[in-house]
């Protein structure tokens, strides 16, 4: 029998009744996808960005991230998980009757690399915001290399019913708490319980155990083990991705940040945006006219900071992310750290995505102290741990200041998660959300029946390559995709958009007077700025 806390319990028959009245609105969420694009030989690809799918620089739903070669799709804000999915399956749709013979890798970790160089770097014209952004993926290769960029994932964005912040600040008897703060204060509370917990998205939702050899350019470490010919495998691993060989850098590692405020992180960040790194000084900046990065900073931007979640806020055309959050607060919340399933075909589905609300709107309803140093280092110590080793069965975690097992653990949690959804139920209507934990939660014994395990577990069976076998999945996905009809009225939509975003990239390229060192050096003494909070 599971003790849930008082605080989840309290909050949770709080808020039955509005929302048994409809008063408690729907969470709104948004999927970001990434994607490379590759041959029929699982090697990455080298042709440009397609010009029938838009401008990079100025399509709203169709982009590049690090790489030419690295597509990223962006859904609109939706209330119901399936109208968000649908329209990320019209984009694949969309975009597969213009890649010719060329597929979307549905893993995280590439295909076939052929060293740093092969990775090419996005070209976003000839704007200085366009140049910029070409500029600052310069610096991500000469700081990091450009093969972990090649690396894909999908960013889930919620942001929480504006109903529920009046109803939980009331709750607590904070009412004279600005909502604003409020919010953002909750926020925070939400990101903390998020990375006191975000060990089981990993076990859960995991799926790069294997690499192919070329994604390395030194000596294998002892981690990996050898498959076949040109593949590696870490045999308990659930996310390589999420590894010191992805997404680490130990620069940025003694930034601390912990987020136990916003004026905490917003104040790192600037910090770290506006600090020279003697690393990167040595590196060269502008190098008679050759820029290398756009300065020598910790930080060139703030995007640079990769964690497994961010607050966000839609910024104004004047403004960088944190001045954003600065001046008007916490509007959303950005999980970065979901490998793509290479099982579904648009790398996420409805059930995970209903577990996520899930775990959100539970790390929201619980207790959630401020993290100090030591946790934050045991917090890093349980995820370094579980994407290593997560389908370990012996593995135990620090909780608390004590050793747990895996599987206890996340028992312990999805009895509370129980609650959170028959709430979230109970909003929407139907079962679903209890329906995702039931889908899931026998994983916690069965590591095999994960993401990572069945990859693992399918290149052990049939003794193939890592790049065969996500290769025959890639192509079976395409050919459903090519199969599949678009709505005619979004396929004209998506053609307009295209279209048009290439007249607006043109506008914005005629309407530059600037040299781009001008550009430049006005974009960071901007950023330096502090904004003043909205008093609402």
């Amino acid at each position: 029998m599971f003790n849930l806390s008082e605080q989840l319990v309290n909050a949770i028959a709080r808020l039955k009744g509005p929302a048994r009245q409809g008063q408690l609105g729907r969470l709104r969420r948004g999927i970001e996808k990434e994607g490379l694009r590759v041959d029929r030989q699982g090697m990455i690809a080298h042709t440009p960005h397609p010009r029938a799918l838009g401008s990079k620089l100025t399509h709203p739903h169709i982009t590049t991230d690090y790489s030419e070669s690295l597509l990223e799709y962006i859904t609109p804000v939706y209330c119901r998980p399936e109208d968000a999915l649908t329209f990320l399956a019209d984009l694949h749709r969309f975009s597969y009757r213009h890649l010719g013979d060329e597929l979307l890798w549905p893993a995280s970790m590439p295909g076939r690399l052929a060293g740093n160089d092969s990775v090419p770097i996005a070209d976003y014209g000839r704007s200085n915001v366009g140049f910029m952004k070409h500029v600052y993926r310069k610096g991500l290769d000469v700081r990091y290399g450009r093969i972990m960029q090649s690396i894909a994932g999908v960013h889930y964005n919620v942001s929480l019913p504006e109903e529920v912040w009046p109803l939980l600040r009331e709750l607590e008897g904070a009412e004279d708490k600005p909502l604003n703060a409020y919010r953002s204060g909750r926020y925070f509370d939400l990101i903390r319980n998020f990375r006191r917990n975000s060990w089981l998205l990993l076990y859960l939702f995991g799926a790069s155990p294997a690499l192919d050899r070329s994604f390395l350019t030194g000596a294998v470490p002892d981690k990996l083990a050898a498959h076949a010919r040109d593949t590696l495998v870490s045999p308990h691993a659930t996310s390589l991705r999420m590894s010191d060989l992805g997404y680490q850098n130990k620069v940025q590692a003694q930034l601390k940040i912990c987020f136990n405020s916003l004026s905490n992180y917003v104040g790192t960040l600037r910090h770290a945006i506006t600090t020279p790194w003697p690393a990167y000084q040595r590196m060269g900046v502008n190098e008679g006219g050759d820029w290398r990065q756009l300065n020598a900073n910790i930080l060139q931007i703030e995007n640079e900071y990769y964690s497994d979640i961010r607050p966000k806020r839609v910024a104004r055309h004047d403004e960088t992310p944190t001045q954003a959050l600065e001046a008007r607060g916490v509007e959303y919340i950005e999980v970065r750290c979901l490998d793509l399933n290479p099982f579904s075909p648009l790398g996420i589905d409805a059930t995970q995505m209903r577990f996520l609300d899930t775990f959100l709107m539970w790390c929201l309803l619980s207790e959630s102290p401020w993290i100090p140093d030591e946790e934050c280092d045991r917090l890093d110590d349980n995820r370094r741990a579980v994407v290593e080793r997560g389908r370990d069965p012996g593995l135990a975690l620090t909780i608390d200041g004590e050793q747990r097992r895996l599987a206890d653990r996340g028992r312990t949690i999805f009895a509370e998660l129980r609650g959170v959804a028959e709430l979230l139920d109970v909003v929407e209507g139907g079962e679903a959300h209890v329906a995702a934990l039931d889908a899931l939660e026998p994983l916690l014994d069965t590591p095999e029946r994960t993401p990572s395990g069945r990859l693992l577990r399918a290149l052990e069976e049939s003794g193939s390559e890592f790049v065969d076998h996500v290769l025959e999945l890639a192509s079976a996905q395409a050919e459903r995709f090519r199969d599949e009809p678009v709505d005619p009225a979004r396929e004209a939509w998506f053609r307009e958009l295209s279209e048009t975003s290439y007249q607006q990239q043109a506008d914005i390229e005629a309407a530059d007077r600037e040299r781009f060192d001008d550009f430049l050096a006005a974009y960071f003494a901007r950023a330096s700025e502090p904004r003043a909070a909205s008093p609402v």
